[in-house]
Formats: structure tokens, C-alpha cells, sequence
């Protein structure tokens, strides 16, 4: 057994890895989540919004009744889960320390989404920062974790130094849709103007109306970034 191997054996036994669906042991055979749980967390599905990904009911429909409305500053989103499907899973992501699960959520990601998201070309995938003091209160920040594990998986370049959150913004569940945009104006800061990306994938845990990622991207159109994406853990439900 190389040193690796003993290593990751060992860690195992220490810690064993928990399933991210219901959050009991899995055994080292079963690989990352429970076999019976595979069948509960659904992914966002073949008809979806043609811009945010969204999953929507009328095959005849291009794009969801959000974005009909609303302009975004994104090219183009993918979300991997159906929100209701995965939302207890992402809860202990984002607030129990379960930065395991992220392993889980990256290959899953690859096998949905991975071709699609290699043709993307990117120059690097970037996570939605986190405000400073927020994150050291939690220690980590869940987007910037599964933006590791995703990298890691697809051979893509994180960079996790492009951005910083420079406002505590209000929890966006508090808030409205008009409420959210106003609450993320300036927001976020480019903090290195050396760097020069062509095409980039923003990453985040949760896509509902887009403000966070929408906010975001149109400060990187500002620096000159020609073709953004995005990719979300979870997704809203149909519509």
C-alpha cells in the first residue's frame, strides 16, 4: 500500500466519511454517498432555461419567466441539483462542517455536467466570495470548497485571489428580488487588475434569482472579461 493509500485508509478510519444525503457513515466500499440515497436527490434535468439553467415545464419554452424578464450580465448558468432535492444536504455543507460532501458534489457535477463545461474553454474557475469576518466565523467558505473539489475534477485552474466581498451584505432569504440587487451593488472588488481572463466559470452553492452571480459577473465585464458562466450546487424548481 503506498503512503497515500495508508493515509487516506487511516483518515478513514478516523474520520469516516458521511453520506450527502442522509449523513450516515458510508462504508469505504460504497464509495461516496449510499446507494439507496442516490435515489433521492434529483439533477436539474435535460429541459431547462436556455440561460440560467433553471429547470422549466413547456419544452416549447427557451427561457425561464424570470429571465424573460430580467437582463443578466452572465452568458450562460448550469445548475447541478433540483434545489428542494438537495437543499438539507447543502445546509450541512454550508453550516455543520460537512466540507466532505464536496467530493461528492464534484464528481457528480463531472458526470452531468463535465462535457459541457470542458467545451466552455475556461481560463479558470472562480468562487463567489465570502465577507472576511463571515468567513473566519465559519472557517471556510462552501463555495470557494467546492470550487477546489470541481477544479480538481475537471483539470480546470481556481482562482480563489481574483475577488474579495468587500460589503456584509444582508442574507439574501431575508429579501425580495429588487431588495437582493440593491443589497449587492458594490458588493465585490476585482483586487487583481494583472490578471486577464477571456472566459471564466463563477461557482456558488445555490442559484435562485441570480442577483449574487449577476452582481459578480458584471463587475468582471467591467475588467474586460469577455464570456462568463456559471455553475450552481442547486437550482430553483420548475417553472
Amino acid at each position: 500500500m503506498q503512503v497515500k493509500e495508508f493515509f487516506d485508509h487511516a483518515i478513514s478510519i478516523l474520520y469516516p466519511r458521511r453520506c450527502p444525503v442522509c449523513d450516515g457513515i458510508v462504508a469505504a466500499k460504497e464509495g461516496l454517498i449510499h446507494n439507496k440515497c442516490k435515489k433521492i436527490i434529483k439533477f436539474a434535468g435535460t429541459v431547462t432555461c436556455l440561460k440560467c439553467g433553471k429547470p422549466i415545464k413547456n419544452r416549447e419554452e427557451e427561457f425561464c419567466s424570470d429571465c424573460r424578464k430580467t437582463k443578466h450580465y452572465f452568458d450562460r448558468g448550469f445548475g447541478v441539483f433540483r434545489y428542494r432535492t438537495i437543499s438539507g444536504s447543502i445546509y450541512r455543507f454550508k453550516y455543520s462542517g460537512r466540507k466532505e460532501y464536496a467530493d461528492f458534489y464534484a464528481k457528480a457535477t463531472g458526470e452531468y455536467l463535465g462535457d459541457l463545461i470542458k467545451g466552455l474553454k475556461a481560463d479558470a474557475i472562480i468562487p463567489v466570495p465570502m465577507y472576511r469576518r463571515k468567513q473566519r466565523i465559519r472557517g471556510y467558505n462552501q463555495a470557494e470548497v467546492f470550487a477546489d473539489a470541481l477544479g480538481d475534477e475537471l483539470g480546470i485552474p481556481v482562482r480563489n485571489d481574483v475577488v474579495s466581498r468587500n460589503r456584509n451584505t444582508v442574507p439574501m432569504k431575508v429579501l425580495s428580488a429588487s431588495q437582493r440587487r440593491s443589497n449587492l451593488k458594490k458588493a465585490f472588488n476585482i483586487s487583481r487588475n494583472d490578471v486577464k481572463f477571456k472566459c471564466i466559470i463563477l461557482v456558488d452553492d445555490i442559484y435562485t434569482t441570480g442577483s449574487t452571480i449577476d452582481e459578480l459577473a458584471r463587475e468582471f465585464r467591467r475588467h474586460g472579461v469577455n464570456r462568463i458562466f456559471f455553475v450552481t450546487l442547486a437550482i430553483g424548481q420548475v417553472v
